[in-house]
């Protein structure tokens, strides 16, 4: 979360509050009301990980655009269908390292004698297009 916030407020300087949206025990459409209403006071937004964010995708883009907010989303697939940016673990490499948990516990090995790993690959996505729209500034390049 701290390395998310650095990135916004490095693309937008002014930005002063900054909306989280994140998953607890609240589903469905109702998060996103709250964005549309908070949306005048905040500068920018941060998605968290959730299992439900990527079938709200183009809702989240949607509404981070129609706001005019910078937003720093979770994966890339944000960024392909319109996001500004993303910043985040490369999925493909965590499920990568999980199945070579799953063969270590087929070959015998007790799951609680297994490490615990943080991820090692993270991926900062840049789209280029929409900063006008978006009103930031970036010194970084777009990463592809």
């Amino acid at each position: 979360m701290r390395t998310k916030s650095r990135i916004l407020k490095e693309i937008a300087p002014n930005v002063r509050r900054v909306g989280v949206l994140r998953d607890t025990s609240v589903h469905g459409i109702g998060q996103f009301a709250v964005i549309q209403s908070v949306a005048p006071s905040i500068g920018g937004l941060i998605l968290t990980a959730s299992p439900a964010s990527p079938g709200h995708r183009d809702l989240i883009i949607g509404l981070a655009a129609r706001h005019k907010l910078p937003a720093v989303n979770i994966e890339r697939l944000f960024v392909a269908a319109g996001g500004l940016i993303s910043y985040g673990t490369g999925f493909a490499d965590q499920y990568r390292r999980a199945a070579s948990y799953i063969d270590r516990i087929f070959k015998g090995e007790k799951p609680a004698d297994l490490p615990v790993q943080a991820p090692t690959k993270y991926q900062l996505v840049i789209r280029t297009a929409q900063r006008p729209k978006h009103r930031v500034r970036s010194r970084w390049h777009p990463v592809n």
